[in-house]
Parts: structure tokens; sequence; C-alpha cells
């Protein structure tokens, strides 16, 4: 048997505000999930994105504690293109979340920005430039 890339866990320490923080980039948490201690959205190919009350997973290994600094973890989220990377930042940052890297043009060809989830985790939003190789 080989195991198969099926889930990303993340641990929330506000699970309503990361649910609207990860529905404002459209992904589809059910009804109600901000008062439920673990809620999945489905992702595009059939993977899954969980979240975890900070409180649901002491319930299950009483000695954890939660990283101090910042994130480890980063979503990569593709835009259709380099506006939507404009469009998408700029809404987000409106709405009161927190980015992290404005817009740019990276050298890599990408137009690159990076947003931070109510729990400091990465959520890069990108576009290859046009003209730009794959």
């Amino acid at each position: 048997m080989t195991p198969r890339f099926d889930a990303i866990g993340m641990v929330a320490s506000d699970m309503a505000a990361s649910v609207a923080f990860y529905r404002r980039l459209g992904f589809a948490f059910p009804e109600g999930a901000e008062e439920q201690p673990h809620v999945e959205a489905e992702l595009p190919g059939g993977l899954r994105l969980m979240l975890d009350s900070e409180e649901a997973v002491r319930s299950f290994v009483p000695e954890w504690q939660p990283h101090t600094g910042g994130g480890r973890t980063s979503l990569a989220l593709l835009c259709a293109d380099p506006s939507e990377v404009d469009s998408v930042y700029e809404d987000m940052v409106g709405a009161g979340y927190h980015g992290g890297l404005k817009p740019w043009d990276a050298e890599w060809g990408q137009r690159y920005a990076s947003l931070l989830d109510p729990d400091g985790n990465g959520v890069d939003l990108f576009a290859r430039l046009p003209g730009a190789g794959q």
C-alpha cells in the first residue's frame, strides 16, 4: 500500500475567524462550521482543507501547545491572471485581513502576493505573467 495525499490539516485559534477568512477566498465550508471543533472544505481534485480548534486538539492530546511564532504552513492559490492576484489581495486587505506581501512581479515569471490567515499562516496568490514560460 502507498499512502496518498488526501488533506491539509491546520489548527485554528479562532474557528469563526479562520472559517470567515477561507470562505472569503472561496473555500466551501458548510453552514455552521464556525461553531464546530472540526470542519472540512473539499478542494478541487478531492483534497480537503481541515481546520481543528485548539480545544479539539487538546481534547485528544492534552499536552499539545500552539506554535509560538510565525506560521510554518503556506497555501498557494492559483489565480486566473495577474489582475486577479491584485483584486483578491485588495479585497482581503480591504476586509481587514493582514497582507504579508503586496502584489509584485516575481523574477520567476509570476504575479505574486501573500496574505496571512488569522493564525499567521501564509496564503500565497499567484498567476503567470504574460509571456512567461511555464
